[in-house]
């Protein structure tokens, strides 16, 4: 069978962007249903500018996994391109999270009222810790690169296999790392 994983990408990709439509779109509904026509008093001008604002960047986000992920058939319905994986980590992976937050606010909202967007304040604060721990890590792994990390440095050849300490214990061929 060509192309199998591209096929099997491509089949994945096309699930994971309907459910994340139908899960936008029952958020939305829900939302314009409680706080347009139940909630109906407590509907303010600022109710619609923070709605569209802070759900802009959900809408933003699927419309690019839309554009990146959704797979294109040829006139004659073979697969042509299967779509970037959105199951990638990195900074796909962090998308998927601002768009669930964000229709987790959106829900809380359309169920208590605006008082809820703050809960959209912790999207900066996450990206600012990730970074924060994505640094860390990178500068632990350049210390180890220079010598200076706790555990084997580069300089001392590093940890050795079975095999490796076996023949050297012989006396036969003694490993040289260049």
């Amino acid at each position: 069978m060509a192309q199998k994983a591209a096929k099997q990408l491509a089949a994945r990709n096309t699930a994971i962007l309907n459910r994340a439509h139908m899960i936008s779109l029952a958020v939305n509904i829900l939302f314009i249903i409680l706080r347009f026509a139940i909630f109906g008093k407590s509907r303010t001008r600022a109710t619609y500018l923070l709605y569209f604002a802070l759900s802009s960047p959900a809408f933003a986000i699927e419309f690019w996994f839309e554009k990146i992920g959704r797979p294109t058939n040829g006139p004659n319905g073979d697969l042509q391109k299967s779509g970037e994986d959105l199951e990638a980590e990195g900074l796909t992976e962090f998308m998927w999270d601002v768009l669930y937050w964000s229709w987790g606010c959106i829900a809380i909202v359309s169920l208590l009222g605006d008082k809820a967007w703050w809960l959209w304040a912790v999207i900066p604060l996450y990206s600012a810790w990730l970074a924060y721990t994505t640094f860390g890590s990178v500068r632990q792994g350049m210390a180890g690169l220079t010598g200076q990390g706790g555990r084997g440095s580069a300089l001392d050849g590093g940890a050795t296999s079975k095999r490796q300490k076996k023949l050297e214990k012989r006396g036969g061929l003694k490993m040289h790392h260049r």
